[in-house]
């Protein structure tokens, strides 16, 4: 799919490539607030990936928190991360890992994974069975990601469906999918698809004129109640601001089947000039 704005034949193929034990970024992850910066969804999505693989050798088949605290901007360029394992139980293990960029840390994470088990719920349990999104994804409307730019960025890596509200104006449902992958020769796991989409919270649920006010997220935190399934995920968000200059973007998350999770973001709000 063309854009206005860009060449199809100057699209990556994917948002990263490996290069040796180290992650080069390509365009595609390229986000809102500079030219030179990546949109925060592909790298934690990189990192949550590889938390994800460490935890499933391990017999943790569903991660049910990651939290990415989000310390430099992160720079189109190579990244190099470690997983460590913080603690492993019988049913639940912590983990833990670092992002590194030209030399500097410029992301933490945490995570809570689980050993899944099948459990048998009383029928008339309240919240079962899971709330649906807003629309379907074959009820809503395509439409490309609002970053106005002359440069392939984060809007040529999603496709992007919209159920409810005008994003980037009132709160909003969007469906996200990778158009691309996010590493060469990969197939994208589920806490990758979602982290991806999940990132984009603050910025389809914003009320603030971009032109006139930053309001970028120094964290994410994703909870999972159960392991996503299929492409497709579903981001329902607000935006709430106060006085002081902070803010605080919440979202509902689904996939086709129904709600998966939620997240939050917290907002730095700042007058541009």
């Amino acid at each position: 799919m063309t854009t206005p704005h860009t060449e199809l034949a100057k699209i990556p193929a994917c948002a990263y490539e490996r290069a040796g034990d180290r992650y080069r970024a390509t365009e595609l992850t390229r986000g809102p607030w500079s030219p030179a910066h990546q949109h925060a969804g592909p790298p934690i999505a990189l990192v949550g990936g590889a938390i994800e693989r460490a935890a499933a050798a391990m017999e943790y088949t569903h991660v049910a928190r990651l939290t990415a605290n989000l310390i430099r901007p992160i720079p189109i360029g190579e990244l190099a991360f470690e997983v460590r394992t913080e603690y492993a139980g019988k049913g639940v293990a912590h983990f833990a890992a670092t992002l590194e960029a030209e030399g500097k840390e410029v992301a933490r994470f945490t995570a809570v994974a689980q050993r899944e088990q099948a459990i048998a719920l009383p029928a008339d349990v309240p919240g079962h069975p899971l709330p649906q999104a807003p629309k379907r994804v074959d009820e809503s409307v395509e439409a490309r990601m609002p970053i106005v730019t002359d440069m392939v960025g984060y809007p040529e890596l999603v496709q992007t469906r919209v159920a409810t509200g005008r994003p980037f104006r009132t709160p909003s449902a969007v469906w996200f999918r990778l158009r691309h992958p996010l590493v060469a020769g990969e197939s994208p796991r589920p806490l990758e698809r979602v982290a991806v989409a999940a990132d984009s919270g603050n910025g389809i649920s914003a009320v603030l004129d971009f032109r006139k006010f930053t309001f970028a997220n120094s964290d994410l935190t994703i909870n999972l109640l159960r392991v996503p399934r299929g492409e497709w995920i579903c981001v329902d968000s607000q935006s709430y601001f106060c006085d002081e200059g902070g803010g605080l973007a919440e979202s509902r998350l689904f996939d086709e089947e129904g709600l998966v999770g939620r997240a939050t973001q917290s907002l730095a709000v700042r007058a541009r000039g």
